[in-house]
C-alpha cells in the first residue's frame, strides 16, 4: 500500500495536566470520548495517556491536512487499544469520511515530559 500522508504531534504532558485540572469535565468532554476518559483514568498517572491521545488527534488532523474545520470534531478521532495494548484509531463522522477506504496507522510514545503520536495514512491518494 502507498503512503498517502503522515502526521506527527508532540504534546507537553504538564500542559495537558494543567488544562484538565483547570477545566476538568469541560475540557475532557470536548476532546475525549467516554472510552478514552475511562482508559486514561485507570492509569496510576493518567496524564501521559491523555497527552498521547491529544497528540494522536492532532497528528490525524495534520495527516488529513484539514485541522478542525469542514465538520471535523475532536471526538471523531478516538484512540483505542487492542488486547495486547497496541494503540489504534477508531474514526467516525467526517474523519471517517475523509479517510474512506484508506488505513490510518498510529504509534504513540512518551517520556516524563512529552507525549508523541505518529500517524501514517496508507491507500489511494487523496483527490486534490
Amino acid at each position: 500500500m502507498n503512503i498517502v500522508s503522515i502526521g506527527v504531534d508532540i504534546s507537553e504532558i504538564q500542559r495537558i495536566k494543567k488544562l484538565i485540572e483547570q477545566h476538568n469535565d469541560r475540557f475532557l468532554s470536548k476532546i475525549y470520548t467516554a472510552a478514552e476518559i475511562a482508559y486514561c483514568n485507570k492509569k496510576v498517572d493518567k496524564y501521559p495517556s491523555f497527552a498521547a491521545r491529544f497528540a494522536a488527534k492532532e497528528a490525524v488532523l495534520k495527516a488529513l491536512g484539514k485541522g478542525l474545520r469542514d465538520g471535523l470534531n475532536w471526538k471523531d478521532i478516538e484512540v483505542r487499544n487492542d488486547a495486547v495494548g497496541k494503540p489504534y484509531l477508531k474514526l467516525s463522522g467526517k474523519s471517517s469520511d475523509l479517510i474512506g477506504n484508506r488505513k490510518a496507522l498510529l504509534s504513540l510514545s512518551h517520556t516524563k515530559d512529552n507525549a508523541i503520536a505518529f500517524v501514517v495514512i496508507q491507500g489511494e491518494p487523496f483527490n486534490k
